[in-house]
């Protein structure tokens, strides 16, 4: 069973979950798609991961690696921030915005949910995503340069 000493000692929890050791599951892997690199991220999956995430299904370490570059091409200014939703044993679903502009500097907030499971080691081998982006101001932004992801109240946002 996972316990705290087993985080504290920089392994990531393994299932079977408790509250305490999903909540760390969660904000490991915000901390790690906020890094924004593709290379990083494919860690935390196992090398047969299967994806979905919105319209697209992938398979394996490398096209998860080939849609997050893609992705992190285009979402400018990536700043995300997940909760706990629910857990069980091994799943763990999880509630998510993120913020980001495109090109011409437009910003949106994407909201979503992720459905997850995992492999004994720790690593998901089951990531679902669905999401919807709303265009957004830059004065509407929640998760601007400098301010910690996890200290916005999202309850008390308006939506």
């Amino acid at each position: 069973m996972a316990s705290s000493t087993q985080a504290d000692a920089g392994k990531p929890p393994f299932p079977p979950f408790t509250l305490e050791t999903a909540k760390i599951k969660v904000k490991a892997a915000q901390d790690m798609w906020n890094t924004k690199d593709p290379h990083k991220v494919k860690n935390g999956y196992t090398t047969d991961s299967i994806w979905r995430n919105r319209d697209t299904f992938l398979k394996g370490a490398d096209e998860i690696v080939e849609f997050l570059t893609k992705k992190w091409s285009v979402e400018n200014g990536y700043r995300l921030r997940k909760e706990l939703f629910a857990f069980t044993e091994n799943k763990i679903a999880v509630q998510f915005w993120y913020e980001w502009h495109d090109t011409t500097g437009q910003w949106y907030r994407t909201y979503g949910l992720e459905d997850w499971t995992f492999a004994a080691d720790g690593r998901m081998r089951k990531r679902q995503m669905s999401g919807n982006d709303v265009k957004i101001s830059d004065e509407e932004r929640w998760f601007k340069e400098g301010v910690d992801v996890n200290a916005v109240d999202i309850l008390e946002k308006h939506w």
